[in-house]
């Protein structure tokens, strides 16, 4: 048989008081003495009761609870993102709801409505797909709505962000590998038409053209799967071979977890990171400092994403003015990318220097230091010619 719930009625009538001095107690209200209050919540310690935050909900019109709407669970951008809006939302006494929309517009819309329908105090969603024209579909939300790195262009006036700047990030990763003396860089992208992508590609393409360096349109690769997004580690792994083809000398990845799978695919086909080939990243997730070699990237602040934009969903339950804010990235350098370097060989031309997991090869330019018999890409064009 279940045991019945303690209730306010219940520990009025063990502390000889009325219900409503019981009620004034337990929220520590001036108007009861220091010594009554202390009694009534001993009483109620002692019935192990638990308060019914049902009633007080409707007692306060708040739920002290926040809707965080993410693309996956399982993503580790996110999960960082997701410590920093917990970190706030703790110290003020909330309590956080989290749930994924897959990046699946209508999954994200299903998502806040259930929020809305659950009487949280304000939402937060993740690479939003709302744009003004699809506002419609989701009524009217009558709650503080805050977008982290939406992924549309123009978002409803109704909403406010919290972005990293992701063109800045671009050109900051392929100005990193042009310092290093890289000239034939790479671009490796996703399907899905986001807009940080397009933002980042904007990003290599405008540090190309400020260093007098040609663009090439083979020099980008993105997967061919449209609007859709496979696993993004198979698709480091399925595009890099494509961008070898071309003779790159580096490659600037949309983020890490496709510059992880374009490391296993160079460590599948012999290459070396980053004696044949560097490799920038961008999020730096914990999973970067880890892997061999550790991943140069470009660093998204998670914590300070995910900090500001639950501090701006706070200030607007207090009806304070705020500002979209738009937070800069940084390179954090590290051991996938180094200098590249063409070695002379005399009168007789050039020459480049790979090296194996056993030795140093120097060959003249446009012969591959791989025999034959043992090329892992037989049927394409030799990624170690120069052209």
């Amino acid at each position: 048989m279940k045991k019945r719930k303690v209730s306010i009625e219940d520990i009025a009538r063990r502390a000889g008081v009325s219900h409503s001095t019981v009620s004034r107690a337990l929220r520590d209200n001036s108007l009861i003495s220091p010594k009554v209050r202390e009694e009534i919540q001993k009483i109620a310690r002692e019935m192990n009761y638990v308060p019914n935050a049902i009633a007080q909900s409707l007692q306060t019109q708040r739920t002290n609870t926040v809707g965080v709407v993410v693309t996956s669970i399982a993503d580790p951008f996110y999960a960082e993102v997701v410590e920093g809006i917990e970190q706030v939302a703790r110290t003020a006494g909330l309590s956080v709801f989290l749930t994924a929309s897959h990046r699946d517009f209508e999954q994200e819309i299903a998502a806040i409505d259930n929020f809305h329908r659950r009487r949280v105090d304000g939402i937060l969603v993740t690479d939003s797909r709302i744009n003004k024209k699809n506002t419609n579909k989701i009524g009217e939300i009558a709650v503080p709505t805050v977008l982290i790195n939406s992924q549309t262009e123009d978002q409803p006036e109704t909403f406010h962000t919290v972005t990293v700047d992701d063109f800045l990030g671009g050109r900051l990763a392929v100005e990193h590998l042009i310092e290093l003396g890289h000239r034939a860089i790479g671009y490796l992208g996703v399907g899905d038409r986001s807009q940080s992508n397009y933002l980042r590609l904007e990003g290599y393409r405008t540090a190309l053209r400020e260093a007098g360096l040609p663009e090439n349109s083979d020099w980008v690769a993105i997967s061919d799967e449209e609007n859709t997004r496979i696993n993004d580690v198979d698709t480091g792994k399925k595009m890099l071979p494509k961008l070898l083809t071309t003779g790159v000398t580096g490659i600037f990845c949309y983020n890490d977890m496709v510059a992880v799978g374009a490391l296993l695919a160079c460590q599948e086909l012999n290459i070396l990171i980053p004696q044949n080939l560097s490799l920038v990243g961008f999020d730096d997730i914990a999973l970067c400092r880890y892997v061999t070699p550790s991943l140069t990237t470009v660093c998204q602040p998670k914590l300070e994403i995910g900090r500001s934009a639950m501090q701006m969903l706070l200030d607007l339950l207090e009806e304070k003015s705020v500002e979209n804010l738009v937070l800069s990235p940084f390179v954090v350098k590290r051991n996938s990318t180094t200098a590249f370097e063409q070695q002379s060989a005399g009168a007789e031309g050039h020459s480049r220097e790979f090296l194996t997991a056993n030795s140093v090869l120097i060959m003249p330019d446009g012969q591959c230091p791989i025999p034959p018999t043992q090329c892992p890409m037989p049927n394409v064009q030799c990624p170690f010619s120069i052209t």
